[in-house]
């Protein structure tokens, strides 16, 4: 079909696309623009499957196997304890679940389109048919598209046909009614990657009405990766099943032999069982991830794959992008060096409002036919656009180029008006390697305008344009230009240079970039963001070093770099001629010392990450362009630039940086610290406390003591301690100078410091001060054996409440922390104290937990047996760290 045709059916516009009304109303007619996800679970399924568990079923049938004998209470209360325990695990998997649904729609896909004759960046899902579309180099395409216009455009389309080998587009008509799909070569299909060139193009298919939508069923049901620790998390709980086991194995048998009778001794080891095993980990520890990682979307930084959030706390080296990400991005030109002297431009940012002047004096392009010349190749060799939005303006593109429109308006250019007398026939699009862009311009005449890094156009020139015309290049004229270039990149400048050439018939495109005439130079600013000096010194005091990666002059490089400090001390800097001469294995020694590295391409970050992972670095390596994924892919955590990557890069990424910032990596790593910190502080307490009801039953039998426990109260201890208190320890703050620590070494477990000590040691103390109180209260205060049950059971259910303040730190005590810095937890924990006061005290509750009213000596006598350690090691560390503290200051 035509183009003219297309643009009928649809019925929109080639200049100006569909107006923002018209668009809402397909939007609202034809759906979001999104492949349908796989049927979720129902939520009553979901809940039926916490009944899944043997050890459930094991009890239920107990339960079942009670009410037969005659013990209804105990049958119908085991019963409600189990559905509540049910109801909490389905809502922590539900939580989870709904997080990592939450975590997909932070960074959706997104479009350039042109509505109302306004350029637009939207979420993919936002179009509609008939939306015009703008292509270019690294895009996902958004919708299946109907190419109006292409340059150079190439396309990979390997995820829908399989053809390995990108498929070059045109708009021409096809003809043929029922062309195969890799020969449509005139659409553009959702999914496909943009590897060469732009274009653009209507929509005609949106959602599961795309090509890719049909088969939308071959791409759905994937699961999500789990992480290293989730998968060692899952081999543990096995092995813990097995522990757990053998040692309810251990006191049913005790139990029976010792002549408790072998229904009781069973009851016990079932509800013991469901107790101590953790079947809660996976689900918490999913929370703590996923709700870090919204933590972290809200300060800037989308995690892509959960795997990173762990990876990010090992992190030793952050390779950084320059522009954007250390600097702020908003170019401006103020330089214009040409033949005949250095021209200043004022105004800042991208706001096309400044003169142009020479030695203090306004220069008019109509009296500089340089100063024109120069200007036009701005503006059109330049496929970016600006706009102005809500008193400022903005560039729909790139930075640079934004920078470049910037100036070529500030001379007085109009655009449209230029583009209509010097139409673009023909573009040789800049990438990473070639360092330059040529487009071909004109309708009678043709010229060919070239910007580009100096390196690259100076060797393609012959000749320079003066206002006394036109003259050779010789060595001298080309000293003088070196000497410029010297002089700007000096003061931190990013320079390109200026060319054309005027093209004859029969100019071959290889000849087009040769025996060019030299413009002139351009220098940009671009500031260094003001947090980012705070933020690399918060990251070397993290054990992380910083290096600066760009693609600018060496001189650029050097001055950016000793304005951050990076290049303080032994800090080095290397340029890519010089990485090409570099054998791996010395590379591999100079990245020690490197902080800085200029002129590099996308090869060279690829051969900087692998030599900095051969040395035993854990990498974060930032990027945005097409090329640059493979060195994204590469690193350990690969980090997108937000605004200004590209979709291929983005999707080899691990994570994306909303706002390019690089203070916004540090940030994420202290996120990430904080996260795996926290599922220690979960593992911790959970397993503290499951020990500590274990190894409680197990010493009694072994002393022949009466059980001090019955199994209701095992099953509702399990309910308060492993609840709510659990959950809310799972998303603490972290330590005040978690960031004042080393990187936590790749191999390093979950149990390392010794923290499956710490958990054994704990759960012995738990089991100890419980058969103690039970023996005092036994022998002592009456020998009541309901009440001394009543009193353990609280003991071990208020010194696992008074633990979890204490497992929010391995460094910091409770009374330095403070109860109430985690308000979710103090809440948690005095929800956990009421519901166990109503298990002791309301009368109705009583008969089912073989419990008794406790006067205040009671409570006295549990308070005292439950806090004593926690108290103690509390006042230890405050000690400890205050003997620190004068011995050695620590600053900040």
């Amino acid at each position: 079909m035509e183009v003219s045709e297309v643009e009928r059916r649809l019925k929109t516009s080639l200049k100006t696309g569909l107006t923002e009304k018209e668009a809402q109303r397909r939007l609202r007619r034809c759906g979001d623009n999104k492949l349908e996800s796989k049927d979720r679970r129902s939520l009553l399924a979901s809940f039926l499957l916490q009944f899944k568990d043997f050890m459930v079923l094991v009890l239920l049938g107990a339960t079942v196997i009670s009410y037969l004998l005659g013990e209804t209470l105990d049958a119908i209360a085991i019963i409600i304890i189990v559905i509540l325990n049910a109801v909490l695990g389905f809502t922590q998997e539900y939580r989870a679940e709904r997080s990592l649904e939450a975590l997909k729609t932070l960074s959706p896909p997104g479009a350039t389109i042109i509505r109302g004759g306004k350029f637009l960046q939207l979420p993919a899902a936002a179009l509609v048919p008939g939306d015009l579309v703008l292509l270019e180099t690294g895009n996902r395409v958004p919708a299946d598209v109907r190419l109006v216009e292409t340059l150079n455009l190439e396309v990979d389309e390997a995820a829908l046909t399989g053809e390995s080998v990108p498929v070059e587009k045109r708009a021409s008509w096809i003809g043929e009614a029922d062309c195969p799909l890799g020969d449509r070569c005139n659409m553009a299909f959702m999914g496909t990657t943009v590897t060469k060139g732009r274009g653009r193009g209507l929509v005609v298919a949106t959602g599961m009405q795309t090509e890719i939508g049909q088969i939308a069923g071959m791409i759905q049901g994937t699961e999500e990766d789990l992480t290293p620790l989730q998968k060692r998390l899952k081999g543990l709980g096995r092995w813990l099943i097995v522990l757990c086991l053998v040692i309810v194995a251990a006191v049913v048998g005790t139990g029976i032999v010792r002549g408790y009778s072998i229904y009781q001794m069973f009851m016990i080891g079932v509800t013991l069982a469901v107790a101590a095993i953790p079947e809660g980990l996976p689900a918490v520890v999913t929370i703590a991830l996923a709700v870090g990682v919204q933590r972290m979307s809200r300060r800037r930084a989308i995690i892509r794959r959960l795997p990173a959030v762990e990876t990010l706390g090992c992190t030793t080296v952050i390779c950084s992008d320059k522009t954007g990400t250390l600097t702020q991005n908003q170019m401006t030109v103020t330089r214009l060096w040409l033949a005949h002297g250095t021209l200043t431009i004022t105004g800042g940012g991208y706001r096309p409002e400044g003169e142009i002047s020479l030695q203090g004096h306004p220069v008019s392009p109509k009296e500089d036919r340089v100063l024109q010349l120069s200007l036009e190749v701005c503006l059109l060799c330049n496929n970016s656009h600006l706009q102005p939005r809500g008193g400022t303006w903005e560039v729909i593109g790139d930075p640079t180029e934004g920078a470049l429109l910037s100036l070529a308006m500030k001379g007085g250019l109009d655009r449209a008006q230029l583009e209509k007398e010097q139409p673009v026939l023909a573009e040789i699009p800049f990438d990473s390697y070639r360092k330059l862009m040529t487009v071909i311009v004109g309708d009678h005449s043709r010229r060919a305008l070239t910007k580009g890094a100096l390196e690259m156009v100076l060797p393609r020139c012959s000749r320079i344009l003066t206002n006394q015309g036109l003259r050779p290049l010789t060595p001298g004229e080309r000293e003088r230009i070196l000497r410029a270039n010297d002089h700007l990149t000096g003061q931190g400048l990013r320079v390109l240079a200026l060319a054309y050439r005027d093209v004859e018939p029969g100019t071959s495109p290889r000849q087009v970039e040769e025996k060019m005439v030299f413009l002139g130079l351009v220098g940009m600013i671009d500031p260094p963001r003001p947090e980012v000096k705070e933020a690399l010194q918060v990251a070397s005091g993290a054990g992380i070093r910083t290096v600066m990666i760009t693609g600018d002059h060496y001189r650029t490089a050097a001055a950016v770099g000793k304005e951050l400090g990076l290049l303080a001390g032994e800090g080095e800097i290397l340029t890519g001629a010089e990485l090409d001469r570099l054998t791996d294995g010395k590379l591999s020694q100079l990245v020690e010392r490197t902080t800085v590295y200029a002129r590099v391409t996308p090869q060279h970050k690829l051969r900087i990450v692998r030599a900095l992972k051969a040395r035993g670095h854990v990498v974060a390596m930032t990027g945005d362009g097409i090329n640059d994924a493979p060195a994204v892919k590469e690193a350990d955590i690969g980090i997108a630039m937000g605004k200004t990557g590209t979709d291929v890069t983005k999707e080899a990424s691990a994570m994306v940086l909303v706002d390019d910032n690089y203070a916004t990596i540090v940030a994420a790593v202290e996120e990430g610290r904080e996260i795996y910190e926290n599922i220690r502080k979960f593992i911790r307490y959970l397993l503290s406390c499951n020990v500590g009801e274990v190894l409680t039953m197990f010493g009694a039998t072994l002393l022949g003591l009466p059980l001090p426990l019955i199994p209701m109260q095992i099953l509702w201890m399990n309910l308060v301690t492993d609840g709510l208190p659990a959950i809310a320890l799972g998303v603490d703050p972290g330590d005040q100078d978690i960031m004042r620590r080393p990187p936590r070494p790749t191999k390093e477990g979950i149990f390392a410091q010794g923290l499956h000590l710490k958990i054994l040691v704990r759960g012995v103390l738990f089991a100890l001060c419980a058969l103690l109180v039970f023996s005092l209260s036994l022998n002592w205060r009456g020998g009541d054996l309901d009440k001394a049950r009543t009193i353990a059971f609280s003991t071990l259910v208020m010194a696992q409440l008074f633990y979890v303040f204490q497992c929010r730190s391995e460094r910091y005590s409770v009374f330095e922390l403070g109860l109430l810095s985690n308000p979710q937890l103090a809440l948690a924990v005095l929800c956990s104290t009421a519901m166990q006061l109503a298990a002791v005290h309301v009368g109705k509750l009583q008969p089912i937990f073989r419990t008794v009213s406790l006067d205040l000596n009671d409570w006295l006598l549990v308070l005292l047996f439950s806090s004593w350690s926690v108290v103690l090691e509390g006042m230890l560390r405050s000690m400890r760290r205050r003997t620190l503290k004068r011995l050695i200051p620590v600053k900040g």
